[in-house]
């Protein structure tokens, strides 16, 4: 299944402004991952994706619903990219969450760059 990192350049950070954290941990550079950019599914392409409809609720979290629904926590990005809302703080109670299905169909139509 599709993870987060799979695929990703991965910078070696190792600027002197960033001293002040590197010495307490005793390393010499911090491993950054560069951020990519998603397409977001065309509305031909939505006709062909299911989605299971959440009302969203205090306590609720993108990693539970992917738990239940996928099965693995660590695709909560999924659902977020998919409703394009990417942190729970962009979600207020009582907000409409779909969750895609099925999750090959909609990563198919994820395009990153």
């Amino acid at each position: 299944m599709s993870k987060r990192y799979v695929d990703r350049k991965i910078f070696r950070n190792s600027r002197s402004m960033y001293q002040d954290i590197f010495d307490p941990r005793g390393v010499n550079f911090i491993k950054h991952y560069n951020t990519p950019r998603m397409t977001y599914p065309t509305l031909e392409q939505n006709k062909s994706i299911s989605t299971l409809r959440h009302i969203w609720k205090f306590g609720d979290r993108y990693y539970k619903l992917a738990h239940e629904h996928y099965g693995d926590s660590r695709l909560w990005w999924i659902v977020a990219w998919y409703n394009q809302k990417p942190t729970e703080a962009h979600i207020k109670l009582g907000d409409v969450i779909h969750v895609p299905f099925p999750l090959e169909v909609a990563l198919s139509y994820m395009r990153v760059f």
